[in-house]
């Protein structure tokens, strides 16, 4: 009897352990943006379902640049986020689950708040779940840039 108590217990815990790995790592949670031309980081970004299905991104952190001056509004970006704060603004939107790929997320518009360019974009969360890799392009996916966020456990550094 207590062998096979044992046994089934056992059992119990490498099940638990198997699913809760074969589960994908969700793009929900916050982002550290780092620009990949200077190595700085630029802001956290927030990131969450919306009750329309599709995920959105927005600007809860801003830091300063290297000169210590920080964007305070949206000077560059389209009607109608022109002259909006940037901190608040929703910069990605409409990105879905790939699903062919639980850690991919596609069509999704990204946009840049220093340009004010919109992108198509797509992302990559990795396996361990610390990088996220965001892609914008205009046209298609090979005309585009690659950056890579980091995860961040609070909406604040």
């Amino acid at each position: 009897m207590y062998k096979s108590s044992l046994r089934k217990g056992l059992i119990g815990i490498v099940l638990v352990f198997t699913s809760i790995s074969s589960y994908a790592t969700s793009i929900e949670g916050y982002w550290k943006s780092i620009d990949d031309r200077t190595g700085e980081q630029l802001s956290i970004v927030e990131i969450r379902k919306g009750t329309d299905g599709y995920y959105h991104g927005k600007i809860v952190y801003r830091y300063s640049n290297s000169h210590g001056i920080k964007l305070e509004n949206c000077i560059k970006c389209p009607a109608p986020y022109t002259n909006h704060p940037i901190l608040g603004l929703e910069i990605l939107s409409n990105l879905k689950d790939n699903p062919e790929n639980p850690d991919a997320y596609v069509d999704g518009k990204i946009m840049e708040p220093t340009s004010g360019r919109v992108y198509k974009g797509k992302a990559l969360v990795t396996s361990d779940g610390k990088r996220l890799r965001m892609r914008g392009y205009m046209g298609i996916s090979a005309l585009g840039r690659t950056v890579v966020w980091l995860r961040t456990d609070h909406a604040n550094p």
